[in-house]
């Protein structure tokens, strides 16, 4: 059955209501596939499904019906983070299935004083369009009853991998609501898995890690996680994905892990990264723009533009896919319009140069690229407002895709970026005396 539930281009947003986490991102039988977490009912937090988009390109983004929704005890209260495999040319789905021990009656979405407990599930299909709910899911990790593993209701978030002669499987966990932890699985068939070990040393935990993600580029072992963790004067969370190049021995799922960290993004409003291999055998990956407010009442949340991830002396770049980025061909002589599909800035800044977009202002300040948001906020109380990249060492060129909620600003081809929502952008942009600024679009075909 054809559906009608619309498309997007560029950024991956809802057909409607709440989207949060991307999972399952895979290149599956010469097409992509991009799932997330979805609230189908209003544009606020519930009871989580899996909102599903293909495409072709990257860029262009076609809205399938829902693909895993709560059927059975385990995820009778939400559907939450997984992945996705290809074996033996089907697809796995791998996620998180929430049960609430005790009903809110007010709100029969939200769990009473966090009285949940979470297992793993397996969902397979033949050909990555149609999932049967009903009777085709697989507990395939229960509810964890030993604290000494994991936490019965923090465990979450499985990132599947093949190994060299098996699967194996990352969780996000916390030890005692204190300190995050990551653990590992093994399995032979997809379905039986076994607890090999867990690891919590290392920089960054915080008290819980979310959406872990391990993978290998070039003989670099890398590992990304959400890090929840209390801002410094405990009022609320400041959570942030982290990433690092890691030791990783497959035999024992021993991982060694440094102290010092990169963030992803130094935005801070990109969370739960999901990646997956490209048609070229390149690492890819999106993640979640966490916005305060719907835009018109109607949607919240969007995904980022697709990455690449790369290593280079020991640092991890995050650069625009080649696939999105070749299609801003068309130059502009003049400001274009804003609109979904958005536009590229191109640009050398030297030390003190600025480029005001519509309200959003970037600029060099000595070595270190900034952003300014503040007159295209959303009046969020404690909303931050002013970003700085680290001190660069590649120069000081920078990528900037503007569409109207969201900027993405990719320094050094990918060295650092930042990426924040925005409200009211205007139609304007201010470079004064910036030396070889260009703008391009999307040419239409």
């Amino acid at each position: 059955m054809k559906n009608d539930l619309g498309k997007s281009i560029l950024h991956l947003k809802p057909p409607g209501n709440w989207l949060n986490d991307p999972n399952g991102f895979i290149y599956y039988k010469g097409t992509y596939h991009l799932f997330y977490q979805h609230f189908p009912y209003a544009p606020i937090w519930g009871t989580m499904h899996w909102g599903h988009a293909t495409s072709h390109d990257l860029i262009h983004w076609e809205h399938q019906n829902i693909a895993v929704f709560p059927s059975i005890y385990e995820d009778q209260n939400g559907c939450y983070s997984g992945c996705a495999i290809e074996y033996k040319e089907r697809m796995h789905l791998f996620y998180t299935g929430v049960h609430y021990l005790k009903t809110n009656y007010e709100n029969i979405h939200a769990s009473v004083d966090e009285q949940f407990e979470e297992s793993q599930l397996t969902l397979v299909s033949d050909d990555g369009m149609h999932f049967d709910n009903f009777n085709n899911k697989y507990v395939i990790i229960p509810v964890i009853e030993d604290s000494a593993i994991g936490d019965r209701t923090h465990t979450r978030d499985p990132k599947v991998w093949r190994g060299k002669d098996a699967w194996y499987m990352i969780l996000g966990s916390t030890i005692n609501g204190e300190r995050g932890r990551l653990l590992f699985y093994r399995s032979y068939d997809l379905y039986k898995w076994q607890f090999v070990n867990s690891v919590s040393e290392g920089g960054g935990f915080g008290w819980m890690c979310e959406c872990p993600d391990y993978f290998e580029i070039d003989n670099n072992k890398v590992l990304m996680f959400s890090s929840m963790r209390k801002a410094e004067d405990g009022s609320k969370l400041d959570s942030q994905t982290i990433c690092t190049l890691v030791d990783f021995d497959e035999t024992t799922c021993t991982m060694n892990i440094p102290k010092n960290y990169q963030y992803f993004d130094y935005g801070l409003e990109l969370y739960a990264t999901q990646s997956t291999i490209d048609a070229l055998g390149r690492r890819v990956l999106v993640a979640w723009l966490r916005m305060p407010k719907p835009v018109d009442n109607e949607w919240i949340g969007m995904l980022s533009i697709p990455r690449v991830v790369e290593v280079k002396n020991g640092h991890i770049y995050f650069r625009v896919h080649p696939d999105v980025e070749c299609k801003f061909n068309k130059l502009c002589s003049d400001i274009p319009k804003l609109s979904e599909s958005g536009y590229r800035i191109c640009a050398e800044l030297s030390d003190g140069d600025m480029i005001n977009i519509g309200g959003y202002k970037v600029f060099r300040s000595e070595n270190c690229i900034c952003t300014d948001k503040t007159a295209v906020a959303a009046g969020k109380k404690g909303e931050q407002l002013h970003f700085k990249t680290p001190v660069v060492k590649d120069g000081f060129y920078v990528d900037i895709y503007v569409e109207p909620h969201t900027v993405e600003v990719f320094v050094n081809n990918g060295e650092y970026t930042i990426s924040n929502y925005v409200y009211g952008l205007g139609n304007s942009i201010e470079a004064d005396n910036i030396q070889n600024c260009k703008i391009f679009v999307i040419a239409q075909p």
